[in-house]
Order: structure tokens, then C-alpha cells, then sequence
């Protein structure tokens, strides 16, 4: 079957199904082919997202192509996205017709021809590296290879962003649609009023996952029911906090479901034209996310009278700079708009006046990418999911001191003791838990006391944490508060568009705050313990001030690291300002170095790495430490071959 007439095939059958249609027996056969459930030769998956490339999946994947052209074997490549267990990567997954695929962890380029003569020669499964077997249509279960499902980091997920990432092709429209894509879309058309699929959205319970947590249905509603000749849908993929990475994954692994939530939301309030704003250093993503685009307007499930019914639906996509003040409504829109990123203040709000003056719905990904399924399964099924108040998933990035990092999406609900310690693996290297930044530069700590509460949108807020985007960042007993608190701050300073004064000077006088208590005095001045007590009595009242006087909400949060680990780990502050020591031993500038004069046999080969001249003594007499010099570089501790330096 040519491959044009295959495609409008599939989508005429979809329509049927939408209509009320069954499909017929050879349809049903072709549609496992196309899932890949049914296959006639092997196939290599390769999870081939950002974080597997940066693992060393390019190597694999090239390992893997120069096997199989020395032994003319004819397998099929798929490169997919990321299935989310990070930690694991590079990840490859077989699959020989008959036989359920199989995912190898950890395959780095030399295990490739190992692995991939055990199973194509002999139907062997090798005993290491094995995460577990996929239950794919009818096939054969390999013998002693547990479920997939079964994993522990995947069993207590409820995957409905996430299904499909890391196991199908991100840029086969065919594969989306043979597992049911589009279905929704095409079945709302012929079914739902604009407004009814709002109403359906406000049911369902889904809030905005961006890190407002404003009520979907109710957001769109405002901007549905504003008079308007022109409304506009805009996706932020701008995410920019710190150790979050959700939207990248979504958008590498599954685009399609993207743009199918995009369509829904776009023809929920009317709108013909919507926007992607997505930041340039996102090429994986943005490659795979023009593809799909492409693929839909060929499919017409993107133009002008979508279907015959009337509809129109465009996407552009705008990339951005990698602002942080750019994830803020506002700030996003004047970019789009060809302006400086900057907020304005609110009112009015988007959804009434956003985009070139037009009512403007704003939705990150993560919040576009469960409507697809809300349409499909239903508003009640979706809001059985999760808390009274906070409904259905969420998706976390897990990073840090923890056993397995990576993307989880977990019902809302679960705890974040459960997330840690079942899901992640527990803290590695057998270290003691300390906090978990949760919610990025905008969000604050939970610690061990706090571990049960259930990860929902006001639960969270009553710990001094907020839901954010969804970056969790765990710490061990390593790890200093004070020094954490001081990265956030530099970032949020770094990163405030300087338009309002508190958070312009609020933040940098925070920030100096913090580097004066981790940093010796300059030039051997006076720093006396009151003085470093008063910057920390004064950072608590800017961060009030900020919190009530900034314009946007970058600058409303941005206290939010400093009063958290201020709440939790007062006495860490408490010793860096009055001990002058950090316990952690992070914050190098507080450690002191001395010389063991017993140990030291005046080798002279830390006087003369040292950049300050702060060592003195005679060759073969023991040396000593000037500390008003010292800088607490630590080069004499490398460069001694007698263990003479203590650090204290």
C-alpha cells in the first residue's frame, strides 16, 4: 500500500471509529503492524531524548548501526524519547518478531555487540542489564524477565502524560494514531459545543500545571466568553527552573500529544491561531515538535476547515532566549510580540486582553498534554484520580541525592516519602535525607518531619513549599542549606528583568547577604558576628517587602528559598554567621587550614602553589598558614604529598 493512501486510510478509519464505527478485522491487523505489536523483522528502540544522548546513546546508536552492516542484519532503528528513568540511560530495547521487547539499561557502546548477538543469534536474554519486558499485543513473554510495569520505579506510576514517551516513535504520526491519537480531537468535533468542552475540562478538576494551579476549565471559560474577533492559544515550554526538565522530555518523546491537547484547547475557546513558545535551547525538542507539525497538516489535522467542520487551527512556534522572567503570562506574550520580556501588571489578565490585545489562553505543556485523555476517558474518570482539591497527575523531575533520577508521574496524593523512597530508589550512597526543593527558585524545602504529607497544590503551600513546575531536588546530609539558599537567590537575581525595584534590589541585597555570612571579610577587615547577625535580621524583612511589592511573580517568590531554609535550618545559618563554619564543607571560604608541623617536612610544594603567599617557612622547616592571607583554596591540601594540611 503506498504510503499516502496508508495514511489517509488510517485517518478515515479514526473518523469511523469517531462516528461510531468498529473497525474491521485486516484494519485491526494493520494497526498492531503500525503499533508494532505485530512485527515481521527485529527492531532496536533506542531512547535517544537529551538525557540518553548525554549518557552516550549517540555512541550506542552508532555501535548498534556498525553491528548490524558487518553482519547484514535487517532491523529496524527507532529512536524514541526518554521513558523517564534517567538514571539508567543509555537505554535499549529489543524486540524479534514472536517475542515481547525486552529494554537493556546501561547499554554503553562496547555492550552493544554483546548484547545484541545474545538475543538476534541465539534468543537468549543475557543476565545482566536487563530492566524488564514490555507486554506487546499477543507475544510470547520471555521466561524469568520481570514486567516493566512491575519495576519499581514504574509501578507506583500512573502514566497519562508520560504514556507514551520512550516507547513510541515521537515523529510517527502513524504509530500515534494506530494507538488512538487524534481520536479525541476528530470525536470532539463531531460532538462538542466549544463550551461544553470547557465545561468538561472544569469538571474533570485539572488545574494549570505551569505552577499556578489555576482551574483549567474555568481559565479558558473567561476567555471564551470575552467578545473578541480573534483569540489566541499560546503553549509555554519555557521552562526554565533549575533541575526541570518535564516539557523538553514530553516534547521529545510524544509531540503529537501536544499538539492534539493544543487543538482541543484551541477549538475549546475558538481560537484559530496558536503559538509554541519554546526556548532555542530545546534543538531536540523543537526538531522532533516541527516534524509533527508537519505530519499533522499533511494529515489535515492542522489548516483550514479541519474535516469539513468548519474549524481552523494554525501553530507557530516562537523560540525564546532562555528568559526565566519569559515563563511569567505577561512577560511571554510581550515576547511573542516581538518586545523585551517583561510583566506588565495584571489587570487585565490574558484571558481577556493578552496576545496583540486579543483574549489569550497561556497553558504550559504537561497541562495540554492531559486533555487528549480527558476527552477520551471522560471529566469523571479524570477527576477520580488524585485529592478532593488537586485532581489527576502530576509529573515530577527527579533530581539530586537520589538512588534514580529521572521523570515520574505520580497521582496526586501520594506522598513525598513515597516518591523518594519507593519510586526514587532512597537517598545514594546510603546518606542521611535531609530536604527536597520542591517548586524550583519559587518553591521552598521539605524536610524529614514533613516526608508523609501528600503531594497536592494546598498541602504543600501549608509547609511553605509550592507545586511549581514540578522540579524535585533532593539533598542528603552533605549538602548546606545556606549554600543552597545562595544558588537560588543568584539565579532569580540573575535572572529578574530589572523593570520593578524590589525585585531588582531586593534580590541582589539578598544574595549579598548570604555571600558575606559563606566568604571570609575581603583584605583582612573586621566582620564582627553582630554585623553578619543584622544582614540576617534585614533579609527576612526585605523578603517580606519583595514578596508585597514586586510586579510579577518571579519577584513574589523569590524569598521563597531563603525564608524556607531560614524556617528549617535556622541553626546552619546560625553557625555560618557566628562559628564561621560550615559543617557540610561546602562553603570553602569558611574552612581553615593548618599545617601539621609533625607531618610537614618543608617540601615547599605548598608555598609555592599557594596563589596568595599565605605559606611561609624555610625549605626543610615546617611551614605555617598566615590565615589573614588565606583564601581556603584548598590548593595546598592537593598539593601536599604528607597529609601536613588540616582542614578545620
Amino acid at each position: 500500500m503506498e504510503m499516502i493512501s496508508q495514511k489517509n486510510f488510517l485517518i478515515s478509519e479514526v473518523l469511523n471509529l469517531a462516528q461510531g464505527e468498529s473497525y474491521s478485522s485486516t484494519v485491526t491487523e494493520d494497526l498492531k503492524v503500525l503499533r508494532n505489536e505485530k512485527i515481521e523483522k527485529p527492531i532496536i528502540f533506542v531512547g535517544a531524548g537529551t538525557c540518553g544522548l548525554g549518557a552516550g546513546a549517540d555512541k550506542t546508536l552508532l555501535a548498534i548501526k556498525e553491528y548490524l552492516l558487518t553482519n547484514k542484519i535487517d532491523v529496524d532503528i527507532i529512536e524514541t524519547g526518554c521513558i523517564g528513568l534517567c538514571s539508567s540511560e543509555p537505554l535499549m530495547d529489543i524486540q524479534i518478531p514472536g517475542k515481547n521487547r525486552i529494554s537493556f539499561e546501561k547499554v554503553t557502546h562496547d555492550l552493544v555487540i554483546p548484547i545484541l548477538s545474545t538475543v538476534l543469534w541465539h534468543n537468549i536474554i543475557p543476565e545482566k542489564n536487563v530492566l524488564g519486558q514490555f507486554t506487546t499485543g499477543e507475544n510470547e513473554q520471555w521466561d524469568n524477565v520481570d514486567n516493566i510495569s512491575d519495576h519499581p520505579f514504574f509501578k507506583p506510576q500512573n502514566r497519562i502524560v508520560l504514556q507514551n514517551c520512550g516507547i513510541r516513535n515521537p515523529i510517527s504520526i502513524e504509530e500515534y494514531i494506530a494507538a488512538g491519537g487524534y481520536r479525541s480531537f476528530l470525536n470532539m468535533l463531531k460532538t462538542y459545543s466549544p463550551a461544553e468542552i470547557c465545561d468538561k475540562v472544569e469538571l474533570s478538576g485539572l488545574r494549570g500545571r505551569g505552577g499556578g494551579g489555576f482551574p483549567a476549565g474555568k481559565k479558558w471559560k473567561f476567555a471564551l466568553n470575552t467578545e473578541s474577533d480573534q483569540r489566541y492559544l499560546v503553549c509555554n515550554a519555557d521552562e526554565g527552573d533549575p533541575g526541570a526538565f518535564m516539557d523538553r522530555a514530553v516534547i521529545e518523546g510524544d509531540p503529537h500529544r501536544l499538539i492534539e491537547g493544543m487543538a482541543i484547547a484551541a477549538f475549546a475557546i475558538t481560537a484559530t491561531k496558536s503559538y509554541v513558545y519554546i526556548r532555542a535551547e530545546y534543538p531536540l525538542a523543537l526538531k522532533r515538535l516541527n516534524i509533527a507539525i508537519e505530519q499533522a497538516k499533511e494529515y489535515g489535522l492542522i489548516g483550514k476547515n479541519i474535516f469539513g467542520s468548519g474549524v481552523d487551527f494554525e501553530i507557530k512556534i516562537k523560540m525564546g532566549a532562555g528568559a526565566f522572567v519569559c515563563g511569567e503570562e505577561t512577560a511571554l506574550i510581550h515576547s511573542i510580540e516581538g518586545k523585551r520580556g517583561m510583566p506588565r501588571p495584571r489587570p487585565p489578565f490574558p484571558a481577556s486582553q493578552g496576545l496583540f490585545g486579543k483574549p489569550t489562553i497561556i497553558n504550559n505543556v504537561e497541562t495540554l498534554a492531559n486533555i487528549p485523555t480527558i476527552i477520551e476517558k471522560g471529566e469523571d474518570w479524570y477527576a477520580s484520580i488524585g485529592t478532593e482539591k488537586s485532581k489527576g497527575t502530576k509529573v515530577f523531575a527527579l533530581s539530586g541525592k537520589v538512588a534514580l533520577t529521572g521523570l515520574v508521574e505520580i497521582p496526586m496524593g501520594t506522598t513525598v516519602r513515597e516518591v523518594i523512597f519507593d519510586i526514587a530508589g532512597g537517598i545514594k550512597g546510603g546518606k542521611k535525607f535531609k530536604a527536597v526543593q520542591i517548586g524550583g527558585p519559587s518553591g521552598g524545602c521539605i524536610t524529614e518531619e514533613n516526608l508523609d504529607i501528600p503531594i497536592d497544590y494546598d498541602s504543600l503551600l501549608e509547609v511553605g513549599a509550592m507545586m511549581g513546575s514540578g522540579g524535585l531536588v533532593v539533598m542528603d546530609e552533605d549538602t548546606c542549606m545556606v549554600d543552597v539558599a545562595k544558588f537560588f537567590m543568584d539565579f532569580i537575581q540573575r535572572e529578574s528583568c530589572g523593570k520593578c525595584i524590589p525585585c531588582r534590589e531586593g534580590t541582589r541585597r539578598m544574595l549579598e547577604i548570604l555571600e558575606d555570612i559563606t566568604h571570609k571579610p575581603a583584605n583582612g577587615g573586621s566582620h564582627p558576628a553582630l554585623k553578619r547577625f543584622k544582614g540576617i535580621t534585614q533579609i527576612e524583612k526585605l523578603a517580606k517587602v519583595i514578596k508585597e511589592t514586586s510586579l510579577c511573580g518571579l519577584g513574589q517568590t523569590a524569598p521563597n528559598p531563603v525564608l524556607s531554609t531560614l524556617k528549617w535550618f535556622r541553626n546552619e545559618y546560625e553557625e555560618h554567621i557566628f562559628e564561621r563554619v560550615c559543617d557540610a564543607g561546602v562553603c570553602t571560604e569558611l574552612r581553615t587550614f593548618t599545617i601539621d608541623v609533625d607531618n610537614c617536612i618543608g617540601c615547599m610544594l605548598c608555598v609555592k602553589k599557594c596563589p596568595t603567599g599565605a605559606i611561609i617557612g624555610a625549605k626543610k622547616t615546617p611551614h605555617f598558614i598566615v590565615q589573614d592571607k588565606c583564601i581556603s583554596c584548598g590548593s595546598c591540601e592537593l598539593a601536599c604529598k604528607f597529609d601536613a594540611i588540616l582542614i578545620n
